[in-house]
Protein backbone atom coordinates (compact mmCIF):
# COMPACT_ATOMS: atom_id res chain seq x y z
CA UNK A 1 0.00 0.00 0.00
CA UNK A 2 2.13 3.00 -1.38
CA UNK A 3 0.96 6.68 -0.50
CA UNK A 4 -1.54 7.42 -2.95
CA UNK A 5 -3.26 4.49 -2.19
CA UNK A 6 -3.64 6.44 1.14
CA UNK A 7 -5.07 9.14 -0.44
CA UNK A 8 -7.41 6.78 -2.01
CA UNK A 9 -8.82 5.72 1.25
CA UNK A 10 -9.08 8.87 2.54
CA UNK A 11 -10.93 10.16 -0.48
CA UNK A 12 -13.06 7.33 0.01
CA UNK A 13 -13.54 7.56 3.81
CA UNK A 14 -14.57 11.24 2.99
CA UNK A 15 -17.09 10.35 0.44
CA UNK A 16 -18.34 8.11 2.77
CA UNK A 17 -19.05 10.13 5.52
CA UNK A 18 -20.62 12.65 3.62
CA UNK A 19 -22.82 10.41 1.63
CA UNK A 20 -23.86 9.53 5.07
CA UNK A 21 -24.53 12.62 6.09
CA UNK A 22 -26.19 13.47 3.18
CA UNK A 23 -28.59 10.46 3.06
CA UNK A 24 -29.52 11.16 6.53
CA UNK A 25 -30.35 14.80 6.11
CA UNK A 26 -32.53 13.73 3.46
CA UNK A 27 -34.29 11.03 5.61
CA UNK A 28 -35.14 13.02 8.12
CA UNK A 29 -36.75 16.13 6.30
CA UNK A 30 -38.76 13.34 4.49
CA UNK A 31 -39.76 11.49 6.90
CA UNK A 32 -40.26 14.46 9.47
CA UNK A 33 -44.21 13.93 9.13
CA UNK A 34 -43.57 10.41 10.24
CA UNK A 35 -41.83 11.04 12.51
CA UNK A 36 -44.23 13.21 14.43
CA UNK A 37 -47.08 11.22 13.76
CA UNK A 38 -45.05 8.28 15.76
CA UNK A 39 -44.43 10.18 18.43
CA UNK A 40 -48.10 11.01 18.59
CA UNK A 41 -48.64 7.38 19.29
CA UNK A 42 -45.70 7.01 21.93
CA UNK A 43 -47.29 6.06 25.00
CA UNK A 44 -45.51 4.86 28.44
CA UNK A 45 -45.82 1.04 26.91
CA UNK A 46 -42.16 -0.38 26.57
CA UNK A 47 -43.08 -2.00 22.94
CA UNK A 48 -44.58 0.78 21.46
CA UNK A 49 -41.81 2.77 22.53
CA UNK A 50 -39.37 0.25 21.44
CA UNK A 51 -40.54 -0.18 18.36
CA UNK A 52 -40.85 3.59 18.00
CA UNK A 53 -36.75 3.63 17.98
CA UNK A 54 -36.38 0.98 15.45
CA UNK A 55 -38.42 2.56 13.04
CA UNK A 56 -37.41 5.99 13.51
CA UNK A 57 -33.58 4.92 13.88
CA UNK A 58 -34.04 2.59 10.54
CA UNK A 59 -35.19 5.45 8.66
CA UNK A 60 -32.93 8.06 9.24
CA UNK A 61 -30.14 5.52 9.53
CA UNK A 62 -28.32 7.21 12.42
CA UNK A 63 -29.06 6.00 16.37
CA UNK A 64 -27.05 8.47 17.37
CA UNK A 65 -29.50 11.49 15.70
CA UNK A 66 -31.96 9.38 17.30
CA UNK A 67 -31.14 10.07 20.62
CA UNK A 68 -30.20 13.51 20.20
CA UNK A 69 -33.49 13.95 19.02
CA UNK A 70 -34.73 12.15 22.06
CA UNK A 71 -32.83 14.57 24.34
CA UNK A 72 -34.48 17.49 22.48
CA UNK A 73 -37.71 15.68 22.97
CA UNK A 74 -37.32 15.33 26.98
CA UNK A 75 -35.87 18.57 27.38
CA UNK A 76 -39.09 20.48 25.60
CA UNK A 77 -41.17 18.27 27.53
CA UNK A 78 -42.24 16.49 24.34
CA UNK A 79 -41.87 12.76 26.04
CA UNK A 80 -41.12 11.66 29.40
CA UNK A 81 -37.90 10.03 30.71
CA UNK A 82 -39.52 6.70 30.90
CA UNK A 83 -40.77 6.82 26.88
CA UNK A 84 -37.01 8.22 26.32
CA UNK A 85 -35.47 4.97 27.64
CA UNK A 86 -37.92 2.53 25.39
CA UNK A 87 -37.35 4.50 22.01
CA UNK A 88 -33.26 4.28 23.03
CA UNK A 89 -33.55 0.53 23.48
CA UNK A 90 -35.12 0.61 20.06
CA UNK A 91 -32.89 2.40 18.57
CA UNK A 92 -30.07 0.31 19.50
CA UNK A 93 -31.60 -2.37 17.17
CA UNK A 94 -32.65 0.09 14.56
CA UNK A 95 -29.31 0.91 13.87
CA UNK A 96 -28.30 -2.42 12.48
CA UNK A 97 -29.81 -2.09 9.17
CA UNK A 98 -26.74 0.59 7.98
CA UNK A 99 -24.56 -2.24 8.68
CA UNK A 100 -26.85 -4.74 6.70
CA UNK A 101 -27.12 -2.32 3.88
CA UNK A 102 -23.44 -1.61 3.83
CA UNK A 103 -22.40 -5.44 3.47
CA UNK A 104 -24.64 -5.89 -0.14
CA UNK A 105 -20.95 -4.52 -0.90
CA UNK A 106 -20.01 -8.45 -0.56
CA UNK A 107 -22.58 -9.97 -2.68
CA UNK A 108 -20.68 -11.86 -5.14
CA UNK A 109 -21.89 -13.99 -8.31
CA UNK A 110 -21.93 -14.05 -12.04
CA UNK A 111 -25.54 -13.95 -12.48
CA UNK A 112 -26.92 -10.68 -13.90
CA UNK A 113 -29.66 -10.37 -11.42
CA UNK A 114 -26.93 -10.75 -8.85
CA UNK A 115 -24.77 -8.50 -10.26
CA UNK A 116 -27.35 -5.70 -10.06
CA UNK A 117 -27.14 -6.00 -6.81
CA UNK A 118 -24.21 -5.41 -5.93
CA UNK A 119 -23.70 -1.34 -4.90
CA UNK A 120 -21.42 -0.90 -7.68
CA UNK A 121 -24.05 -1.70 -10.11
CA UNK A 122 -27.38 -0.42 -8.84
CA UNK A 123 -25.35 3.29 -7.01
CA UNK A 124 -24.82 4.86 -10.72
CA UNK A 125 -28.57 4.13 -11.40
CA UNK A 126 -29.83 5.45 -7.97
CA UNK A 127 -27.34 8.95 -8.43
CA UNK A 128 -28.10 9.08 -12.42
CA UNK A 129 -31.72 9.58 -11.01
CA UNK A 130 -30.65 11.30 -7.96
CA UNK A 131 -29.45 13.67 -9.64
CA UNK A 132 -32.14 14.37 -12.07
CA UNK A 133 -34.68 15.08 -9.51
CA UNK A 134 -32.14 17.25 -7.26
CA UNK A 135 -31.36 19.71 -10.22
CA UNK A 136 -34.01 19.43 -12.50
CA UNK A 137 -36.99 19.58 -9.93
CA UNK A 138 -38.85 22.36 -8.71
CA UNK A 139 -40.98 20.29 -6.10
CA UNK A 140 -39.21 20.21 -2.69
CA UNK A 141 -40.13 16.76 -2.05
CA UNK A 142 -38.26 15.50 -5.40
CA UNK A 143 -35.71 17.44 -4.48
CA UNK A 144 -35.02 15.57 -1.24
CA UNK A 145 -35.95 11.91 -2.35
CA UNK A 146 -32.91 13.01 -5.15
CA UNK A 147 -30.63 14.33 -1.84
CA UNK A 148 -31.64 10.77 -0.62
CA UNK A 149 -30.47 8.97 -3.95
CA UNK A 150 -27.64 11.18 -4.15
CA UNK A 151 -26.30 10.24 -0.65
CA UNK A 152 -26.79 6.87 -0.56
CA UNK A 153 -25.03 6.44 -4.10
CA UNK A 154 -22.21 8.30 -2.55
CA UNK A 155 -22.12 6.81 0.41
CA UNK A 156 -21.66 3.26 -1.23
CA UNK A 157 -18.76 4.91 -3.51
CA UNK A 158 -16.75 5.70 -0.71
CA UNK A 159 -17.34 2.38 0.71
CA UNK A 160 -15.86 0.82 -2.36
CA UNK A 161 -13.05 3.41 -2.51
CA UNK A 162 -12.12 2.43 0.79
CA UNK A 163 -12.47 -1.33 0.06
CA UNK A 164 -10.28 -0.99 -2.94
CA UNK A 165 -7.68 1.05 -1.29
CA UNK A 166 -7.35 -0.75 2.04
CA UNK A 167 -7.05 -4.19 -0.20
CA UNK A 168 -3.14 -3.71 -0.74
CA UNK A 169 -3.06 -4.15 3.67
CA UNK A 170 -3.35 -8.18 3.59
CA UNK A 171 0.04 -8.73 2.73
CA UNK A 172 1.49 -5.65 5.64
CA UNK A 173 2.75 -7.50 8.41
CA UNK A 174 2.32 -4.81 11.21
CA UNK A 175 -1.04 -4.34 9.50
CA UNK A 176 -2.08 -7.99 10.71
CA UNK A 177 -0.06 -7.42 13.83
CA UNK A 178 -2.51 -4.46 14.56
CA UNK A 179 -5.33 -6.65 13.88
CA UNK A 180 -4.22 -9.26 16.11
CA UNK A 181 -3.87 -7.24 18.77
CA UNK A 182 -7.16 -5.59 18.55
CA UNK A 183 -8.60 -9.39 19.83
CA UNK A 184 -7.51 -8.22 23.26
CA UNK A 185 -11.00 -7.27 24.43
CA UNK A 186 -10.45 -4.59 26.30
CA UNK A 187 -7.97 -2.95 23.47
CA UNK A 188 -10.46 -3.70 21.09
CA UNK A 189 -13.37 -2.35 23.25
CA UNK A 190 -11.12 0.85 23.50
CA UNK A 191 -10.41 0.90 19.90
CA UNK A 192 -14.03 0.43 18.85
CA UNK A 193 -15.13 3.62 21.89
CA UNK A 194 -12.52 6.17 20.54
CA UNK A 195 -13.35 5.95 16.33
CA UNK A 196 -17.27 6.28 17.63
CA UNK A 197 -16.45 8.54 19.64
CA UNK A 198 -14.87 10.90 17.12
CA UNK A 199 -16.63 10.19 14.38
CA UNK A 200 -19.68 10.30 16.63
CA UNK A 201 -21.58 7.46 14.13
CA UNK A 202 -22.17 3.65 15.20
CA UNK A 203 -22.88 3.11 12.02
CA UNK A 204 -20.11 5.12 10.05
CA UNK A 205 -17.34 3.05 12.29
CA UNK A 206 -19.15 -0.30 11.41
CA UNK A 207 -18.67 0.76 7.69
CA UNK A 208 -14.86 1.54 8.32
CA UNK A 209 -14.81 -1.62 9.86
CA UNK A 210 -16.27 -3.89 7.22
CA UNK A 211 -14.35 -2.14 4.61
CA UNK A 212 -11.23 -2.83 6.12
CA UNK A 213 -12.42 -6.28 5.78
CA UNK A 214 -11.97 -6.59 2.69
CA UNK A 215 -8.35 -6.98 3.16
CA UNK A 216 -9.02 -10.52 4.86
CA UNK A 217 -7.29 -10.10 7.80
CA UNK A 218 -10.13 -8.46 10.29
CA UNK A 219 -10.76 -11.81 12.08
CA UNK A 220 -14.36 -12.67 14.25
CA UNK A 221 -12.26 -12.41 17.35
CA UNK A 222 -10.64 -8.83 16.69
CA UNK A 223 -14.25 -7.42 15.58
CA UNK A 224 -16.42 -9.06 18.20
CA UNK A 225 -14.74 -6.51 20.73
CA UNK A 226 -14.45 -3.49 18.56
CA UNK A 227 -18.42 -3.57 17.82
CA UNK A 228 -18.79 -3.47 21.57
CA UNK A 229 -16.52 -0.59 21.52
CA UNK A 230 -18.66 1.28 19.26
CA UNK A 231 -21.76 0.93 21.10
CA UNK A 232 -19.87 3.00 24.36
CA UNK A 233 -18.55 5.52 21.78
CA UNK A 234 -21.68 6.41 20.39
CA UNK A 235 -22.90 7.91 23.67
CA UNK A 236 -20.41 10.42 22.96
CA UNK A 237 -23.10 12.51 20.95
CA UNK A 238 -25.80 12.39 23.48
CA UNK A 239 -23.52 13.65 25.95
CA UNK A 240 -22.42 16.37 24.00
CA UNK A 241 -26.17 17.28 23.09
CA UNK A 242 -27.39 17.13 26.81
CA UNK A 243 -25.16 19.75 27.85
CA UNK A 244 -26.82 23.12 29.22
CA UNK A 245 -30.45 21.10 29.49
CA UNK A 246 -33.00 19.99 32.11
CA UNK A 247 -32.46 16.95 34.38
CA UNK A 248 -34.45 14.82 32.90
CA UNK A 249 -32.71 15.91 29.09
CA UNK A 250 -29.26 15.23 30.80
CA UNK A 251 -31.26 11.84 32.37
CA UNK A 252 -31.88 10.69 29.36
CA UNK A 253 -28.29 10.96 27.92
CA UNK A 254 -27.32 8.82 31.41
CA UNK A 255 -29.84 6.34 30.18
CA UNK A 256 -28.23 6.03 27.03
CA UNK A 257 -24.53 5.60 28.41
CA UNK A 258 -25.30 3.45 31.36
CA UNK A 259 -27.40 1.03 28.53
CA UNK A 260 -24.70 0.85 26.39
CA UNK A 261 -21.84 0.30 29.35
CA UNK A 262 -23.57 -2.35 31.37
CA UNK A 263 -24.89 -3.73 28.16
CA UNK A 264 -21.19 -3.66 27.27
CA UNK A 265 -19.27 -4.70 30.33
CA UNK A 266 -21.93 -7.91 30.88
CA UNK A 267 -21.51 -9.30 27.43
CA UNK A 268 -17.91 -8.69 27.65
CA UNK A 269 -17.43 -10.51 30.67
CA UNK A 270 -19.44 -13.41 29.15
CA UNK A 271 -17.13 -13.67 25.66
CA UNK A 272 -13.94 -13.43 27.64
CA UNK A 273 -15.42 -16.16 29.96
CA UNK A 274 -16.57 -18.59 26.81
CA UNK A 275 -13.43 -17.12 24.89
CA UNK A 276 -11.50 -18.83 27.89
CA UNK A 277 -13.11 -21.99 28.54
CA UNK A 278 -13.88 -23.55 25.51
CA UNK A 279 -11.87 -22.95 21.92
CA UNK A 280 -13.81 -22.04 19.01
CA UNK A 281 -12.01 -22.02 15.66
CA UNK A 282 -14.82 -19.07 14.46
CA UNK A 283 -13.03 -16.70 16.27
CA UNK A 284 -10.00 -17.11 13.97
CA UNK A 285 -11.68 -16.93 10.39
CA UNK A 286 -11.54 -13.94 8.55
CA UNK A 287 -14.92 -11.59 8.74
CA UNK A 288 -16.36 -9.88 6.12
CA UNK A 289 -19.22 -7.24 6.13
CA UNK A 290 -22.45 -9.70 6.29
CA UNK A 291 -20.35 -11.28 9.38
CA UNK A 292 -19.63 -7.61 10.70
CA UNK A 293 -22.83 -6.60 9.66
CA UNK A 294 -24.70 -9.91 11.61
CA UNK A 295 -22.35 -9.63 14.59
CA UNK A 296 -23.48 -6.07 15.27
CA UNK A 297 -26.96 -7.10 15.16
CA UNK A 298 -26.49 -10.16 17.58
CA UNK A 299 -24.69 -8.01 19.94
CA UNK A 300 -27.32 -5.16 20.09
CA UNK A 301 -30.22 -7.60 19.86
CA UNK A 302 -29.11 -9.39 23.02
CA UNK A 303 -28.08 -5.99 25.05
CA UNK A 304 -31.48 -4.73 24.48
CA UNK A 305 -32.56 -8.60 25.91
CA UNK A 306 -30.35 -8.12 28.42
CA UNK A 307 -31.73 -4.54 29.77
CA UNK A 308 -35.10 -4.48 28.42
CA UNK A 309 -36.32 -5.52 31.74
CA UNK A 310 -34.65 -3.24 33.84
CA UNK A 311 -35.93 0.00 31.80
CA UNK A 312 -37.02 1.15 35.70
CA UNK A 313 -33.56 0.26 36.74
CA UNK A 314 -32.02 2.20 34.25
CA UNK A 315 -34.76 5.37 35.32
CA UNK A 316 -33.87 5.06 38.82
CA UNK A 317 -30.18 5.09 38.12
CA UNK A 318 -30.65 8.47 36.08
CA UNK A 319 -32.13 9.90 39.30
CA UNK A 320 -29.60 8.74 41.60
CA UNK A 321 -26.60 10.17 39.35
CA UNK A 322 -28.67 13.89 38.58
CA UNK A 323 -30.62 13.86 41.40
CA UNK A 324 -32.77 16.92 42.17
CA UNK A 325 -31.14 19.84 44.19
CA UNK A 326 -31.32 19.11 48.25
CA UNK A 327 -33.50 21.47 49.94
CA UNK A 328 -34.99 23.38 47.18
CA UNK A 329 -38.51 23.19 45.77
CA UNK A 330 -39.17 21.88 42.22
CA UNK A 331 -39.32 25.53 40.42
CA UNK A 332 -41.25 26.51 37.30
CA UNK A 333 -38.98 26.46 34.59
CA UNK A 334 -38.57 29.15 31.75
CA UNK A 335 -40.12 28.34 28.68
CA UNK A 336 -37.46 27.00 26.05
CA UNK A 337 -37.33 25.49 22.86
CA UNK A 338 -34.38 22.63 22.18
CA UNK A 339 -32.31 23.85 19.01
CA UNK A 340 -31.78 20.15 18.52
CA UNK A 341 -35.13 19.39 17.46
CA UNK A 342 -34.32 21.18 14.00
CA UNK A 343 -32.32 18.45 12.76
CA UNK A 344 -36.50 16.58 12.45
CA UNK A 345 -38.02 20.44 11.48
CA UNK A 346 -42.11 19.30 11.51
CA UNK A 347 -41.03 18.13 15.35
CA UNK A 348 -39.59 21.43 15.92
CA UNK A 349 -43.10 23.24 14.21
CA UNK A 350 -44.78 21.21 16.37
CA UNK A 351 -43.64 21.95 19.72
CA UNK A 352 -43.70 26.35 18.47
CA UNK A 353 -47.63 25.50 17.54
CA UNK A 354 -48.19 24.19 21.26
CA UNK A 355 -46.34 26.66 23.01
CA UNK A 356 -47.86 29.28 20.12
CA UNK A 357 -51.41 27.82 21.62
CA UNK A 358 -50.32 28.22 25.05
CA UNK A 359 -49.54 31.65 24.37
CA UNK A 360 -52.92 31.94 23.25
CA UNK A 361 -54.53 30.96 25.94
CA UNK A 362 -52.56 32.71 27.76
CA UNK A 363 -53.41 36.27 26.08
CA UNK A 364 -56.84 35.37 25.82
CA UNK A 365 -57.13 34.76 29.64
CA UNK A 366 -55.34 38.11 30.57
CA UNK A 367 -57.97 40.41 28.17
CA UNK A 368 -60.72 38.44 29.73
CA UNK A 369 -59.47 39.60 33.13
CA UNK A 370 -58.88 42.94 32.14
CA UNK A 371 -62.01 43.53 31.42
CA UNK A 372 -63.47 41.87 34.51
CA UNK A 373 -61.15 44.39 36.35
CA UNK A 374 -63.26 47.09 34.81
CA UNK A 375 -65.90 45.87 37.47
CA UNK A 376 -64.27 44.47 40.28
CA UNK A 377 -60.45 45.76 40.40
CA UNK A 378 -58.44 44.28 43.23
CA UNK A 379 -54.26 44.20 43.46
CA UNK A 380 -54.31 40.63 43.23
CA UNK A 381 -55.99 41.04 39.79
CA UNK A 382 -54.12 43.14 38.57
CA UNK A 383 -50.61 41.47 39.42
CA UNK A 384 -52.00 38.65 37.98
CA UNK A 385 -53.22 40.35 34.59
CA UNK A 386 -49.45 41.19 34.25
CA UNK A 387 -47.48 38.62 35.00
CA UNK A 388 -49.45 36.97 32.16
CA UNK A 389 -48.54 39.77 30.15
CA UNK A 390 -45.13 38.89 30.79
CA UNK A 391 -45.10 35.58 29.97
CA UNK A 392 -46.90 36.34 26.70
CA UNK A 393 -43.57 38.35 26.31
CA UNK A 394 -41.32 35.78 26.92
CA UNK A 395 -43.41 33.46 24.50
CA UNK A 396 -42.89 36.17 21.90
CA UNK A 397 -38.76 36.17 22.23
CA UNK A 398 -38.48 32.36 22.37
CA UNK A 399 -40.73 31.77 19.16
CA UNK A 400 -39.49 34.53 17.70
CA UNK A 401 -36.04 34.19 17.91
CA UNK A 402 -36.32 30.22 17.33
CA UNK A 403 -38.42 30.96 14.35
CA UNK A 404 -36.60 32.82 12.84
CA UNK A 405 -33.07 30.60 13.47
CA UNK A 406 -35.68 27.68 11.72
CA UNK A 407 -35.61 30.07 8.50
CA UNK A 408 -32.05 28.39 7.68
CA UNK A 409 -33.02 25.16 8.06
CA UNK A 410 -34.25 22.55 5.40
CA UNK A 411 -38.25 22.67 5.26
CA UNK A 412 -40.74 21.10 3.61
CA UNK A 413 -43.22 23.84 1.85
CA UNK A 414 -45.83 22.89 4.11
CA UNK A 415 -43.62 23.25 7.47
CA UNK A 416 -42.43 26.76 6.11
CA UNK A 417 -46.30 28.07 5.70
CA UNK A 418 -46.44 27.13 9.35
CA UNK A 419 -43.31 28.41 10.24
CA UNK A 420 -44.50 31.32 8.36
CA UNK A 421 -47.98 31.47 10.27
CA UNK A 422 -46.58 31.71 13.60
CA UNK A 423 -44.28 33.86 13.52
CA UNK A 424 -46.99 36.24 11.93
CA UNK A 425 -49.80 35.27 14.91
CA UNK A 426 -47.60 35.06 18.23
CA UNK A 427 -46.81 39.30 17.39
CA UNK A 428 -50.29 39.52 17.53
CA UNK A 429 -50.91 37.18 20.61
CA UNK A 430 -48.76 39.48 22.37
CA UNK A 431 -50.28 42.66 21.89
CA UNK A 432 -53.20 41.24 22.83
CA UNK A 433 -52.02 40.58 26.26
CA UNK A 434 -50.13 44.59 26.04
CA UNK A 435 -53.77 45.67 25.23
CA UNK A 436 -55.43 43.90 28.77
CA UNK A 437 -52.49 45.80 30.60
CA UNK A 438 -53.78 48.75 29.13
CA UNK A 439 -57.29 48.31 29.96
CA UNK A 440 -56.02 47.18 33.25
CA UNK A 441 -54.55 50.67 34.04
CA UNK A 442 -57.96 52.38 32.92
CA UNK A 443 -59.35 50.09 35.61
CA UNK A 444 -57.05 50.95 37.57
CA UNK A 445 -57.16 54.81 37.35
CA UNK A 446 -60.82 54.40 37.88
CA UNK A 447 -60.18 52.53 40.76
CA UNK A 448 -57.59 55.15 42.08
CA UNK A 449 -59.75 58.53 40.92
CA UNK A 450 -63.00 57.04 41.87
CA UNK A 451 -64.32 57.78 38.00
CA UNK A 452 -67.88 56.73 37.36
CA UNK A 453 -69.35 56.32 34.07
CA UNK A 454 -72.88 57.27 33.16
CA UNK A 455 -75.49 54.61 33.55
CA UNK A 456 -75.08 55.11 29.02
CA UNK A 457 -71.73 55.52 28.81
CA UNK A 458 -71.97 51.65 30.89
CA UNK A 459 -74.26 49.86 28.74
CA UNK A 460 -72.77 51.44 26.02
CA UNK A 461 -69.68 49.65 27.29
CA UNK A 462 -71.01 46.76 27.89
CA UNK A 463 -71.86 46.93 23.92
CA UNK A 464 -68.31 46.75 22.86
CA UNK A 465 -66.82 44.60 25.54
CA UNK A 466 -69.34 41.82 24.59
CA UNK A 467 -68.35 42.57 21.28
CA UNK A 468 -64.79 42.30 21.38
CA UNK A 469 -65.21 38.93 23.87
CA UNK A 470 -66.49 37.56 20.78
CA UNK A 471 -64.19 38.40 18.43
CA UNK A 472 -61.87 37.34 20.71
CA UNK A 473 -63.74 33.84 21.07
CA UNK A 474 -64.19 33.51 17.05
CA UNK A 475 -60.12 34.26 17.10
CA UNK A 476 -59.32 31.21 19.19
CA UNK A 477 -61.30 28.68 17.98
CA UNK A 478 -60.16 29.54 14.54
CA UNK A 479 -56.32 29.46 15.09
CA UNK A 480 -57.01 26.35 17.96
CA UNK A 481 -58.90 24.13 15.90
CA UNK A 482 -57.75 25.43 12.69
CA UNK A 483 -61.45 26.03 12.37
CA UNK A 484 -61.87 28.24 8.91
CA UNK A 485 -65.59 28.81 9.29
CA UNK A 486 -64.60 30.25 12.67
CA UNK A 487 -62.22 32.58 11.13
CA UNK A 488 -64.69 34.27 8.02
CA UNK A 489 -66.44 35.73 11.23
CA UNK A 490 -63.83 37.63 12.75
CA UNK A 491 -63.45 40.22 9.92
CA UNK A 492 -67.28 41.36 9.84
CA UNK A 493 -67.21 41.53 13.49
CA UNK A 494 -63.97 43.28 13.48
CA UNK A 495 -66.09 46.28 10.92
CA UNK A 496 -68.62 46.06 13.81
CA UNK A 497 -66.21 47.27 16.14
CA UNK A 498 -64.76 49.55 14.50
CA UNK A 499 -68.11 50.97 13.72
CA UNK A 500 -68.88 50.49 17.77
CA UNK A 501 -65.65 52.35 18.50
CA UNK A 502 -66.87 55.70 16.19
CA UNK A 503 -70.28 55.94 17.72
CA UNK A 504 -69.36 55.80 21.00
CA UNK A 505 -66.75 58.43 20.55
CA UNK A 506 -69.19 60.56 19.21
CA UNK A 507 -71.80 59.60 21.79
CA UNK A 508 -69.13 60.41 24.58
CA UNK A 509 -68.60 64.13 22.94
CA UNK A 510 -72.63 64.70 22.83
CA UNK A 511 -72.45 64.17 26.53
CA UNK A 512 -69.55 65.94 27.44
CA UNK A 513 -71.46 68.90 25.45
CA UNK A 514 -74.26 68.24 27.51
CA UNK A 515 -72.95 68.56 30.78
CA UNK A 516 -73.20 64.77 31.60
CA UNK A 517 -69.42 63.79 31.41
CA UNK A 518 -65.92 65.14 32.60
CA UNK A 519 -62.74 65.72 30.65
CA UNK A 520 -61.44 63.61 33.22
CA UNK A 521 -63.56 60.70 32.30
CA UNK A 522 -63.32 61.27 28.67
CA UNK A 523 -59.52 60.51 28.83
CA UNK A 524 -59.98 57.03 30.10
CA UNK A 525 -63.13 56.50 27.72
CA UNK A 526 -60.66 57.21 24.82
CA UNK A 527 -58.01 54.95 26.10
CA UNK A 528 -60.90 52.14 26.36
CA UNK A 529 -62.23 52.68 22.85
CA UNK A 530 -58.84 52.19 21.61
CA UNK A 531 -57.51 49.67 23.16
CA UNK A 532 -60.71 46.88 22.53
CA UNK A 533 -60.31 48.48 18.80
CA UNK A 534 -56.50 46.86 18.79
CA UNK A 535 -57.57 43.95 20.05
CA UNK A 536 -59.95 43.57 17.08
CA UNK A 537 -57.79 44.50 14.95
CA UNK A 538 -55.21 42.10 16.39
CA UNK A 539 -57.37 39.23 16.09
CA UNK A 540 -58.35 40.16 12.54
CA UNK A 541 -54.74 39.66 11.81
CA UNK A 542 -54.81 36.42 12.94
CA UNK A 543 -58.16 35.36 11.03
CA UNK A 544 -56.93 36.61 8.14
CA UNK A 545 -53.42 34.83 8.37
CA UNK A 546 -55.86 32.10 9.01
CA UNK A 547 -57.35 32.14 5.98
CA UNK A 548 -54.85 33.71 3.35
CA UNK A 549 -52.64 30.41 4.54
CA UNK A 550 -55.17 28.21 3.37
CA UNK A 551 -55.17 29.67 0.25
CA UNK A 552 -51.66 30.11 0.30
CA UNK A 553 -51.46 33.92 0.13
CA UNK A 554 -49.14 35.76 1.96
CA UNK A 555 -50.21 39.45 1.22
CA UNK A 556 -52.57 39.40 4.27
CA UNK A 557 -54.22 42.78 3.47
CA UNK A 558 -54.65 42.56 0.09
CA UNK A 559 -56.42 39.25 1.06
CA UNK A 560 -59.03 41.58 3.74
CA UNK A 561 -59.37 43.89 1.14
CA UNK A 562 -60.55 41.55 -1.30
CA UNK A 563 -62.82 39.55 1.08
CA UNK A 564 -64.84 42.72 2.31
CA UNK A 565 -65.41 43.46 -1.57
CA UNK A 566 -65.90 40.10 -3.46
CA UNK A 567 -67.34 37.54 -0.50
CA UNK A 568 -70.90 37.90 -0.87
CA UNK A 569 -71.52 36.39 2.86
CA UNK A 570 -69.27 38.72 4.53
CA UNK A 571 -72.01 41.85 3.82
CA UNK A 572 -74.07 39.29 5.40
CA UNK A 573 -72.67 38.34 8.61
CA UNK A 574 -71.79 42.25 8.96
CA UNK A 575 -75.14 43.05 8.54
CA UNK A 576 -76.38 40.20 11.46
CA UNK A 577 -73.06 41.58 13.64
CA UNK A 578 -74.09 45.19 13.48
CA UNK A 579 -78.08 44.40 14.06
CA UNK A 580 -76.58 42.14 17.40
CA UNK A 581 -74.74 45.01 18.75
CA UNK A 582 -76.93 48.14 17.60
CA UNK A 583 -76.50 51.16 20.00
CA UNK A 584 -79.97 52.03 18.81
CA UNK A 585 -81.95 50.52 21.98
CA UNK A 586 -79.74 53.10 24.18
CA UNK A 587 -80.44 56.10 22.33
Amino acid sequence: MDFFDVLTMVGGLCLFLFGMNLMGAGLEKSAGEGLKSLLGRLTNKKITGFLTGIGVTAVIQSSSATTVMVVGFVNSRLMTLRQAINVIMGANVGTTVTAWILSLSGIEGDNFLVQMLKPTSFSPLLALIGIILFMGSKDNRKKDIGGILLGFATLMFGMDTMSGAVVGLRDVEWFRNLLIMFSNPILGVAVGAVLTGILQSSSASVGILQALAATGQVSVGAAVPIIMGQNIGTCVTSLLSSVGTSRNARRTSVVHLSFNVIGTVVLLVVYSAVKALVELPVLDSAAGAWEIALIHTMFNVLCTVLMFPASSLLEKLSMKLIPEPKGEQAKEERIEIDERLMITPSLAIQRCRELTEKMAHISEDAFRKAIFSLEDYSPELAADIRKKENKADHYEDILGTYIVKMNSAAMNDKDSREAAKLLHMIGDFERISDHAVNILESAEEINEKDIAFSESAKQELKVLTTATEEIVFYTMKAFLQNDLEAATYVEPLEQVVDDLKEQLRARHIKRLQKGNCTIAVGFVWADLLNNFERVSDHCSNIAGCILEMSHDAMDMHQYLKAVKHDDPSFRSKYESFAEKYSLAKYQ
